[in-house]
């Protein structure tokens, strides 16, 4: 066993399993998917740990705790078609592949939208696809997805995002606005959109989406 296998499986032990994660799917994936292809080369020693990995452009990986609990709250469905907005080098649409019909990970950056197309070749995710584009506008035109989720913190959610959702589609997001912020679940319904927390972290706010100062005499 390698000590890349033997640190995936510590993860999930460690942090994943402990942390209300009662959708067995998901610690069966995280366990499938080799979490160091996910991260840049300089910080392979650290893919397991228990902490946000840095990104290029300002950008940060979502720890295995905090991506485990909110993919757990988007109550993915095998038949469901997930949106995977800000999807770095790929490892979240990766794993999310192993849940739904079909996903599609949207990327700013033409750098890591590359990469993270080879990358999902490599991990088999036949299902799942990379796309790049602006992370705010989501993917006008296409959809409606069944669930977006979001792998950073925002002051608040566009509403491009709400309005690409299909009836009964959930948006999972971390909204921040000061040092904890809350992983909320918004959920469609006909025209109106509802909204529930399910618990605090405090993940790094994706760059473009932090609070806006306010107005000052």
């Amino acid at each position: 066993m390698s000590d890349f296998t033997q640190a995936r499986l510590a993860m999930v032990n460690s942090q994943v399993r402990p942390s209300d994660v009662t959708d067995v799917r998901l610690p069966d994936a995280m366990a499938a998917i080799p979490r160091e292809r996910g991260v840049p080369k300089s910080q392979m020693g650290r893919a397991y740990a228990d902490t946000q990995i840095t990104l290029p452009g300002g950008r940060a990986m979502l720890s295995p705790r905090d991506f485990a609990k909110l993919a757990q709250a988007a109550a993915i469905r095998p038949g469901d078609v997930v949106l995977d907005i800000a999807c770095g080098l790929g490892y979240s649409t990766a794993v999310l592949a192993r849940l739904a019909e079909t996903v599609v990970g949207l990327e700013s950056d033409a750098a890591m939208a590359a990469k993270a197309s080879d990358r999902l070749a490599a991990a088999g995710a036949d299902n799942a696809v990379i796309v790049e584009g602006k992370l705010a506008d989501a993917m006008p035109g296409q959809g409606p997805f069944n669930v977006i989720f979001v792998n950073g913190a925002v002051a608040e959610a566009p509403a491009a995002w709400l309005d690409q959702l299909a009836e009964g589609g959930r948006l999972v997001v971390f909204l921040r606005s000061g040092e904890v912020g809350r992983a909320t679940v918004f959920t469609r319904s006909a025209r109106t959109i509802g909204e529930r927390a399910v618990f605090d972290a405090a993940p790094p706010f994706l760059p473009g989406f932090e609070p806006q100062p306010g107005f000052v005499f």
